[in-house]
């Protein structure tokens, strides 16, 4: 690799050296809806234009953008590779499909698996609904947390000053009508869920999309995941979610146990 993009091993910090700056920019384009021009990348960056130029340049080179004709950047393959070899070891991923396979053949909507990561649900796997029309959910892709029905089941194994720690920097934003707007209406939601072992998504995030969803606690490991089960407004009432939550609050607990023998100390995480 470049050495640009190794700048960490003179001993700069991951944060604030040159590692960290490439991954920011790498990330500003990863994370993007579509391909990004320099220009948008500048402003989501903050780095200097001439050091902006160098990383995306050292980036193409490593196969980790690609630039297209347009000059505007997009992933690259290697992602792809790096991403595929990483995954395929993913021994929490190997746990959880099963469970997710059976709760899909109970209800034929998608089912989701999700990690916390601070502020944001990580959608690390899916199993998609029988339906014509389906959700268009992406393995990889980040959501927030307060807005999600697996976001708010998993921010409900968190220890209370955790929990308001990670509330307190949340900037609310109202994708729906029904989005939380306050930390106040969040956290008073969460300890419903803490109380009733599951979560729902109420058009929250999309108008029309519902889900019922489930936190995944795994014994003796820092991991907070959760389950979900999603599906159109159309075709999934609320009474219907309530009606699955048992089943995917029972899935949720068997990942978990399982997880804590397989994934246990000495045998490796996800």
């Amino acid at each position: 690799m470049s050495a640009e993009l190794t700048g960490i091993a003179d001993g700069e910090a991951a944060g604030t050296g040159t590692l960290g700056k490439a991954m920011a920019v790498l990330e500003a384009v990863v994370m993007a809806d579509g391909p990004q021009r320099f220009t948008d990348i500048l402003a989501k960056s903050g780095q200097p234009r001439g050091t902006l130029h160098r990383l995306l340049s050292h980036l193409v080179e490593e196969g980790l953008l690609v630039q297209r004709r347009d000059l505007s950047y997009e992933p690259g393959l290697r992602l792809l590779t790096l991403a595929s070899r990483a995954w395929s070891g993913n021994r929490f991923r190997d746990v959880a499909e099963p469970h997710l396979r059976k709760l899909h053949e109970l209800t034929g909507e998608t089912v989701h698996l999700g990690i916390l990561r601070e502020t944001e649900i990580v959608y690390v796997d899916k199993v998609e609904s029988r339906q014509t029309v389906r959700m268009s959910s992406q393995i990889g892709k980040a959501s927030p947390v307060y807005c999600t029905g697996i976001g708010k089941a998993a921010l409900s194994l968190l220890p209370q000053p955790e929990l308001e720690r990670l509330v307190a920097r949340m900037a609310f934003h109202a994708f729906t009508p029904h989005t939380h707007r306050s930390a106040e209406t969040l956290l008073a939601e969460i300890a419903d869920i803490r109380r009733d072992g599951h979560a729902f998504d109420r058009e929250e995030h999309e108008i029309e999309i519902r889900c019922v969803a489930a936190p995944i606690r795994v014994s003796g490991s820092d991991l907070t995941a959760g389950i979900s089960v999603t599906g159109p407004a159309y075709r999934v009432s609320m009474e219907q979610l309530t009606a699955w939550s048992g089943a995917v609050r029972a899935a949720a607990a068997a990942i978990g146990e399982e997880a804590a023998i397989r994934l246990g100390p000495g045998r490796g995480g996800p």
